[in-house]
């Protein structure tokens, strides 16, 4: 009798041990499906706003060419056309030559700014040349500018494994940083270097700088449409500030 007892604990150990093993299998299946379904949610949501973001990103580029076409189209012609009105002026009447020598140096001055405007607005332009090139270009015309000072040193010309769409919007990364240090820093100086193989573009500034940690959502949104877009085109997008240090941001090929 105590033999039968035995084997029947054994056996009911036997079962509950299997019940047990089957119920393990049954929730680490559940748990793998959970992640599963979680990662493809996951995936699906990083390539809707992937593909969100090009679109916006594609809207934008086409309005900047828009205007760009707009300027050197309607501004830029305008402006020559009154620039030729006052040198014809200034022939039919002598006179009036030393008087009207400022106005048409100005009109010329402001002709030139919205060229180098139109320019910098172009998407086509920087296809037509590199991102190097482009962003050497708006160097310069910010430095003509004179609003604050800049510093810039550059290597190589020529980036490679960089195709034009993704050179368009690094090109459009390094306008909107310079545009947030104009706007918001409250810097003197901006340092930018520029590494054409492996690309690399560090832009700093001395200005007033930020705790990153507690930048609301509000605020930080800017900054994480440019890591959004640095996604994009596969580069890394490096951000260091402190309060009353500046800022560095780093975007380098992965």
């Amino acid at each position: 009798m105590i033999d039968n007892l035995v084997i029947g604990i054994l056996i009911t150990i036997a079962f509950v041990s299997v019940i047990v093993l089957f119920c393990a299998l049954l929730i680490k299946l559940y748990i793998n499906k959970i992640r599963n379904y979680t990662r493809l949610i996951y995936e699906k949501d990083l390539q809707f706003q992937k593909t969100l973001t090009e679109t916006i990103l594609e809207t934008q580029e086409q309005v900047f060419n828009n205007i760009s076409q707009e300027l050197h189209d309607d501004a830029g012609q305008q402006l020559t056309y009154i620039n030729f009105l006052v040198e014809n002026l200034k022939l039919d009447s002598p006179q009036l030559s030393e008087t009207m020598e400022p106005v048409s140096t100005a009109v010329s001055a402001l002709s030139q700014s919205i060229r180098r405007a139109s320019h910098s607005l172009s998407g086509q332009l920087l296809v037509q040349q590199n991102v190097v090139k482009a962003i050497s270009a708006e160097v310069s015309r910010l430095q003509h500018l004179g609003r604050i000072k800049i510093l810039f040193k550059f290597e190589g010309d020529e980036p490679k494994g960089i195709d034009s769409g993704s050179q368009i919007v690094i090109y459009r990364i390094f306008q909107e940083l310079i545009n947030n240090i104009l706007k918001h820093a409250q810097a003197t100086e901006i340092s930018i270097h520029l590494i054409a193989n492996p690309f690399e573009l560090t832009v700093a500034d001395n200005g007033k700088g930020f705790d990153v940690r507690a930048v609301n959502k509000e605020e930080g949104l800017g900054l994480h449409n440019l890591k959004n877009r640095a996604d994009i085109v596969g580069l890394d997008f490096a951000l260091n500030s402190a309060p009353g240090k500046g800022t560095e941001v780093i975007l380098s090929q992965k």
